[in-house]
């Protein structure tokens, strides 16, 4: 099997069937399996995929395991070549799955690729970033990568200057759509689930990267993407989560390794960041 689909929902019924319709519209020219794992929705999205889309193969959890959780169940479940991680609130493209595998198999190194996400209106998504090391970090919380958004240096975290219409290797693409390949999946292993819904792809791209593995963005393949279908059911908690996942990056990647004082100035920023931020949601 060339391509297993794994679909994590979570009370996203009507963005959920718009995904499956696309997948069955503009399906790989090899075979392929969709799995959906639902966390325990109460928008009947588990009923909809057994009446309407019987050839998913539907994982139904009791109650709301995360996103971390959900892929590894996936992920476990599946038989493909290369595994695609896709949000329910995108439509692929006529296209999309033979680019992204076409260009994943030309590239042996590559533990994931991450394709071109597009808005509703048509614009371009920023959607890859660098790690996010010290000093890049700074430049973020110091406001000066919106001073000088095309600096490679000042904008290096959100990579404000990136170029979405040129194949690059890139530190982490956005998890709304990435392919991974089984044997980086065997090599690097499952989602840690103590990220269960922010950084998890962050921290298995650093972990892949570790190992001598390397991420791609091609824009050669491009998906809809509406963007936080399920985050911006409760967008307060989802800020103060994204940034405790930051602050739990660092403490698993980056506690040791820093001299202590930056290590601690780093988690308060982190903090204080979080507090600004929720406040002015």
């Amino acid at each position: 099997m060339n391509l297993s689909i794994v679909i994590v929902n979570w009370n996203t019924k009507e963005f959920l069937r718009r995904c499956l319709e696309s997948l069955r519209a503009n399906p790989p020219s090899g075979e392929f399996e969709v799995i959906v794992i639902d966390n325990a929705s109460a928008d009947s999205s588990a009923e909809m995929v057994r009446q309407e889309f019987p050839e998913a193969v539907l994982i139904e959890n009791q109650e709301n395991l995360g996103y971390a959780q959900g892929n590894n169940q996936g992920i476990a479940a599946s038989k493909g070549e290369y595994v695609l991680l896709l949000n329910p609130d995108t439509e692929v493209t006529p296209g999309t799955f033979d680019a992204l595998l076409k260009f994943a198999k030309s590239r042996p190194d590559a533990a994931a690729v991450g394709c071109r996400l597009i808005n509703p209106d048509g614009g371009v998504q920023s959607s890859c970033r660098s790690f996010p090391s010290p000093l890049p970090l700074l430049f973020e919380y110091t406001k000066l990568s919106r001073l000088f958004p095309r600096s490679r240096l000042f904008g290096a975290y959100r990579m404000t200057y990136f170029d979405y219409s040129r194949v690059a290797e890139v530190d982490q693409p956005m998890g709304s759509c990435l392919l991974l390949s089984r044997k980086a999946t065997e090599d690097v292993g499952a989602f840690d689930e103590g990220f269960p819904i922010f950084f998890n792809e962050v921290d298995w791209c650093f972990r892949a990267v570790q190992r001598g593995w390397k991420a791609y963005f091609t824009p050669d393949a491009e998906v809809l993407h509406h963007g936080g279908a399920s985050t911006r059911q409760a967008k307060a908690e989802m800020i103060r989560e994204s940034h405790e996942s930051l602050g739990r990056f660092y403490e698993k990647h980056y506690k040791g390794r820093l001299p202590w004082a930056v290590y601690r100035l780093i988690r308060f920023a982190i903090g204080a960041n979080s507090r600004i931020a929720s406040r002015l949601k």
